[in-house]
């Protein structure tokens, strides 16, 4: 009998800790398959999708950067919920060889948020950094939880286009676009100190990651009792999320919402819910 897997496929894939997390799943579970990181360049995306549509064995892939919208015209049909958000993080095999595409990363990303936002607010504000994929998910996610938005990017005009695509303004909430580096000089703004509201900031960039230039954000930015959140999972303690707790805030960092949207899409490849109540272990695997 033949294995059946998944993958997950980016350019570059050999920092992804996916393969890490689902066969820890997997193990638990006693399901023989396997799951794998797998190399794809923008030029070998269709060729890649073509050859596993055709291998019965394959569940299906995660899809990282740069690839969560590219594959989107390469796929049969999407989700409402990656219809709605424009990218695909996770494609599934379906039985009869259809290629299905969805995004888990908007529930992955407000799983560790859930508690404080089933919380009554004055005000809700997110400052969010970066216009990509998963810039994406998080957009929508947030503005459905009657948040007002400030998203910057290197490129303030897409951030707004992606702001009127998502996030649309209402009566009661106006969304602005700003540029990436105009949370990079220190501000002297009087933030609103009132208890009741809640402020995030969130890093949706690669900015940060090990490779990668830093992150230029200056934490007078962060309005008091700010959440930190930094998508970033090498390293997992990125120098924003260090700054972020060394001034007392709270921060969640990027295991979170990956091991959240990795447990949906776990679901979808192997059809069993991940053992959630091992998620200590799983931290304490892809931590040491």
């Amino acid at each position: 009998m033949t294995l059946r897997y998944a993958e997950v496929i980016g350019d570059p894939i050999a920092q992804s800790k996916s393969p890490a997390i689902h066969r820890f799943w997997l193990a638990a579970l006693g399901i023989e398959a396997d799951y794998r990181a797998y190399h794809v360049r923008a030029d070998g995306l269709a060729d890649y999708l073509a050859v596993r549509r055709a291998d019965t064995a394959w569940c299906g892939c995660n899809v990282t950067m740069p690839h969560k919208q590219a594959v989107m015209p390469l796929l049969d049909r999407l989700d409402g919920e990656a219809s709605a958000i424009g990218a695909v993080n996770t494609i599934v095999r379906e039985p009869d060889g259809t290629l299905s595409g969805h995004n888990t990363d908007a529930a992955g990303f407000l799983e560790p948020l859930r508690a404080v936002l089933a919380r009554r607010h004055l005000f809700r504000m997110a400052r969010i950094l970066g216009t990509g994929g998963a810039a994406r998910a998080i957009v929508a996610a947030l503005a459905r939880q009657n948040m007002t938005l400030v998203l910057a990017g290197r490129d303030p005009d897409k951030a707004q286009a992606l702001l009127d695509e998502l996030a649309p303004a209402s009566a009661s909430i106006d969304h602005h676009a700003v540029r990436l580096d105009h949370f990079a000089q220190p501000t002297d703004f009087a933030f609103d100190d009132r208890a009741g509201c809640l402020d995030l900031v969130v890093n949706a960039t690669s900015l940060g990651m090990l490779g990668q230039p830093p992150l230029g954000f200056d934490l007078s930015h962060a309005p008091p009792g700010s959440i930190v959140y930094d998508i970033v999972t090498a390293p997992i303690e990125t120098p924003l999320l260090r700054t972020a707790r060394a001034r007392g805030l709270e921060t969640v960092d990027g295991l979170e919402m990956l091991i959240g949207q990795a447990a949906v899409a776990f679901r979808l490849f192997f059809d069993a819910d991940p053992p959630r109540d091992r998620d200590a272990d799983l931290r304490a695997l892809l931590t040491a």
